[in-house]
């Protein structure tokens, strides 16, 4: 098949691509559409970029190509259960507790600080529950879960393919 004969790194590459790819939509359709960004966004916003970093990686070093993948499936894991507690918050606003109104967990603490530090990237001023954009009758957050879902696919299947 001639998609067997695309090296390992250009396969990084794209995933690389992708990812930074998503986040700067997703930046795209915050200043065009005004959007205010919650915590969870912002976080999963991060988790986006941590795996274009480590894809670049794997396009770099692609002898380390099943470290690379484990590493981007283990992120693209942890950024689909984020998307789905958000998905879940949107689903049951009146069930969940919406992020800011109790004391900050881990992620919160660490997206404040990140706002503080690169407030155009990082700063979460929005509510988890809230829809405030949909496309096909998906949230972004419902988005969200459908793209690291992909991505851990993606990682599987370069965790397998040829050097």
């Amino acid at each position: 098949m001639p998609w067997r004969e695309v090296p390992v790194r250009a396969w990084f590459a794209a995933l690389a691509l992708g990812a930074f790819g998503l986040v700067a939509a997703g930046m795209e359709l915050q200043n065009l559409l005004r959007l205010a960004p919650c915590p969870l966004c912002i976080f999963q916003r991060l988790l986006y970029m941590v795996i274009g970093v480590v894809a670049l990686l794997g396009a770099f070093a692609p002898a380390g190509r099943l470290l690379w993948a484990v590493l981007i499936a283990l992120t693209a894991a942890g950024g689909a259960a984020v998307a789905g507690y958000q998905t879940w918050m949107q689903a049951f606003p009146h069930l969940a507790t919406e992020c800011s109104y109790s004391d900050p967990n881990a992620i919160e603490r660490l997206v404040e600080w990140l706002g503080m530090q690169w407030p155009s990237l990082f700063l979460a001023t929005g509510f988890c529950s809230g829809r405030d954009w949909e496309f096909l009758g998906l949230s972004l957050a419902n988005w969200s879960l459908l793209m690291f879902g992909g991505i851990a696919g993606y990682a599987a299947l370069l965790s397998v393919g040829k050097d």
